[in-house]
């Protein structure tokens, strides 16, 4: 009850002019940079991030996030009218949106997905509400090798996930990222590690060029190599989906929401995954799964779903844990720290109000995405017509801009050119670099917590698996690593398989 009364107390904070106009341009801008293939939410909410840094954190906040739900909902347009996501959390929408778009019922389409997306933040935003406070409060016997031992975890799982075919590109992507963070003085002692001697690498290594260089310049070297994108002219119809056709799939909105929540709150893994997961569970449990991949308003609806519930699953981890659960929510926590919002496990004792502020923030963005979503439609598809080749020239100015706007140095451009490179060879040669962002941010968090916790305990690492936390986030890890090894995978289907035939002889 008392964190209702705060949710409508920060509902009632933002209910003023300037606040409802920045949610519409906010989330009209997000769906905007979603829909246009090669701009991606990170890359929005990291440009977004420099060019508010003055605002006030409550403001700054609030249009950081009305561009994260606009974005990934805006990925959906592109994915159904031109069979290409907007977003990587798109990317499952274009299995059953296009065909849809193809038969001759692209309004309908987006009108369910818009209507799938709504639910599915609303489901979002209900596990924010719950969750952070619980997480947060368990969060509090969190000490320093329990941090230590999330930080792993953290980059193993995501590395595993963003990568399934060869987790160990994700892995050594989410290393390097670590790596990469212990460039400069460390935490601590303010010991200068990795600078070759130069000053401006004793300063370590910015997150907010080098994150708008891996998605931002990247992307624009991308273009510039892919060939342009074919434009499908399509006719829109009805928009608005009829009331039983919501009704009649309850129960996908509902499951895909939790889906879509849980694997969102994973660190590093993001909406894409929990789309294609949310996907491939309507699928077999679906009494038509014959339709899937050829129009199928049950697959369309159970992907747009879980990639919108996932914006308010990535946020837990972010507000209760200080560690994103994806890689928009990796910038989103570095433009906290940057406002000095102080997320993490003592965030319910010093500021728990920015807990319940933030889910206010994310269920105006909601209203905001479905009112501008369902209007306008005919209008904005038009803007899928634009030329990516001639978006990327303003994409490059915004990326220098703000990798320069942060702190005014010459140095911030270079880093933001070299990690352009670096994610763009990555691409290439099929590495995630979601893992890497990921990596950076909780390299600092690693390494200080691994050096406090030894000093503590006298060069003792028995802590790390006699202390309860630890060792189950410890287990979960080595778990997550030997689980994909061939040899315990047969043992594992061979395990699987005589459990199996035991059941089935018993009944």
């Amino acid at each position: 009850m008392h964190g209702l009364v705060m949710f409508f107390d920060g509902l009632t904070e933002y209910m003023n002019f300037w606040s409802i106009f920045h949610v519409l341009w906010a989330t009209q801008l997000g769906i905007l940079v979603g829909m246009l293939p090669g701009l991606t939410a990170t890359m929005g909410i990291a440009l977004m991030t420099t060019l508010t840094f003055k605002m006030p954190a409550s403001q700054a906040v609030l249009i950081l996030i009305c561009m994260y739900v606009g974005a990934i909902y805006g990925g959906s347009r592109s994915a159904i009218l031109l069979n290409i996501p907007g977003t990587p959390a798109n990317a499952a929408t274009a299995m059953d949106g296009h065909p849809l778009a193809r038969s001759g019922f692209a309004g309908s389409a987006i009108g369910i997905g818009t209507t799938g997306s709504f639910f599915g933040s609303i489901i979002g935003l209900l596990f924010l509400a719950i969750f952070t406070p619980l997480i947060g409060n368990l969060a509090l016997n969190f000490q320093s090798f329990e941090f230590f031992a999330l930080a792993i975890f953290g980059v193993v799982i995501s590395g595993n996930l963003t990568a399934p075919k060869d987790p160990l590109k994700g892995w050594i992507s989410g290393f390097l990222g670590l790596f990469v963070a212990m460039i400069g003085m460390e935490g601590i002692h303010a010991y200068v590690r990795f600078s070759f001697n130069s000053v401006q690498l004793s300063g370590g290594i910015d997150l907010i060029p080098a994150m708008v260089g891996v998605f931002g310049f990247s992307e624009i070297i991308s273009v510039m190599k892919n060939q342009k994108l074919e434009v499908i002219e399509t006719e829109i119809n009805r928009v608005f989906p009829k009331p039983r056709d919501v009704i009649k799939h309850w129960k996908t909105i509902i499951r895909s929401g939790v889906i879509g929540t849980f694997v969102g709150a994973i660190p590093g893994v993001g909406e894409d995954i929990a789309s294609w997961v949310s996907y491939d569970f309507a699928k077999n449990s679906s009494k038509e799964p014959e339709k899937y991949g050829k129009g199928s308003y049950e697959g369309l609806i159970s992907a747009e779903t879980a990639n919108n519930a996932a914006v308010g699953g990535t946020i837990i981890p972010v507000l209760a844990l200080a560690i994103p659960g994806s890689a928009p929510a990796a910038v989103l926590l570095a433009a906290m720290f940057i406002h000095n919002v102080r997320p993490g496990p003592l965030i319910m004792m010093e500021s728990p109000e920015f807990v319940y502020q933030t889910v206010a923030m994310v269920f105006m963005a909601t209203i905001g995405m479905y009112v501008l979503g369902m209007s306008m439609v005919k209008g904005l598809v038009k803007v899928l017509q634009v030329p990516r080749e001639k978006l990327m020239p303003i994409v490059f100015v915004l990326c220098v801009v703000g990798a320069f706007a942060i702190h005014s140095r010459i140095f911030e451009i270079g880093v933001m050119v070299v990690f352009g490179l670096i994610g763009f060879i990555m691409k290439e040669m099929d590495y995630p670099v979601a893992p890497l962002v990921l990596g950076i941010i909780l390299g600092d968090i690693l390494d200080k917590n691994l050096r406090r916790a030894l000093v503590i305990t006298d060069g003792d690492l028995t802590p790390l698996v006699t202390r309860p936390i630890s060792l189950i986030i410890v287990l979960l890890t080595v778990f997550t690593l030997v689980s994909k090894i061939p040899l315990f995978r047969r043992m594992m289907q061979r395990a699987k398989e005589a459990m199996f035939g035991a059941f089935k002889r018993s009944g």
